[in-house]
């Protein structure tokens, strides 16, 4: 059984709730506050597909094999889909360096750059677990660094993921710092499309503290926003928001921003760009 279709661990979803209950602010939701909250959680959930896109191409190996068997043959797929990068072998880690060589960079519509380590712990038949560290990985929309642990096994088709990392955007330098964990799954259109999340997250950033609960949130790999499901997103401004998502066509997302019974509505396309719909 080939690794990268994607198994998990039996680890339960997180509780969607937010944890304790955070002072709330009764003024109305602004437009400003719902728009900020959408950039926020717009590039969270970037580095979230890049980081997750560089996840999947590390789990093509055979389950079952020997850690240095695994790494050798995780070495020979990447080498295969990503001549650009620079790889080194010790033992059962690979140090990834990408566009260190020419050729081509790009996987699941992502260009990438910086560089990764990746190590792989355990590979029985019924628990896998892989570290990651990420230096700079970028896509030239965000750039992240940190480490993450993903487990999963053939019990489960479900994969768990618990990470630390900074991200930050590139076209004006916006940065947070945070942690999540969560279960993801396939969509019904495959890996190839994108995933499922479900879970937590939670970043510092230069307007405050943001903590994010998600609930069947669904991803592509090309898309700044998710296409379904729906987040909750506590606030710096000490708000709770809701936020679902709806895709309105191939290029354009519709977000709305709720709080009581205030809300606004937004369209994201996939280059990024944000505009106040209705």
């Amino acid at each position: 059984m080939n690794a990268r279709l994607l198994v998990g661990t039996a680890v339960l979803a997180l509780p969607l709730a937010l944890a304790g209950c955070p002072k709330q602010n009764n003024k109305p939701l602004t437009v400003s506050q719902a728009r900020q909250a959408l950039d926020e959680a717009s590039v969270a959930s970037q580095a979230e597909a890049l980081t997750q896109n560089e996840v999947e191409i590390s789990t093509n190996f055979t389950i079952g094999d020997a850690v240095q068997i695994a790494a050798q043959n995780l070495r020979d797929f990447i080498a295969s889909q990503l001549p650009c990068a620079a790889i080194t072998l010790n033992n059962a880690t690979l140090s990834i360096e990408y566009g260190a060589n020419p050729g081509n960079c790009t996987y699941r519509g992502q260009t990438f750059s910086g560089k990764t380590s990746v190590t792989i712990a355990r590979n029985d038949s019924g628990d896998v677990e892989v570290q990651h560290h990420w230096d700079g990985l970028s896509n030239g929309k965000v750039s992240v660094t940190g480490d993450a642990t993903v487990t999963w096994s053939l019990a489960n088709e479900t994969r768990h993921v618990v990470h630390t990392a900074t991200w930050t955007r590139v076209s004006d330098g916006l940065t947070a710092t945070g942690s999540g964990d969560r279960t993801q799954e396939p969509l019904a259109g495959g890996i190839t499309e994108g995933f499922q999340v479900d879970g937590s997250r939670s970043w510092k950033g230069q307007s405050g503290q943001w903590d994010l609960a998600i609930d069947g949130v669904q991803m592509r790999w090309v898309d700044p926003v998710p296409q379904a499901g729906s987040y909750t997103l506590g606030t710096p401004f000490e708000k709770s928001l809701g936020l679902s998502f709806s895709r309105v066509n191939a290029n354009t997302i519709k977000v709305t921003v709720t709080n009581g019974n205030r809300s606004f509505h937004f369209n994201v396309t996939k280059a990024g760009t944000i505009s106040q719909s209705g």
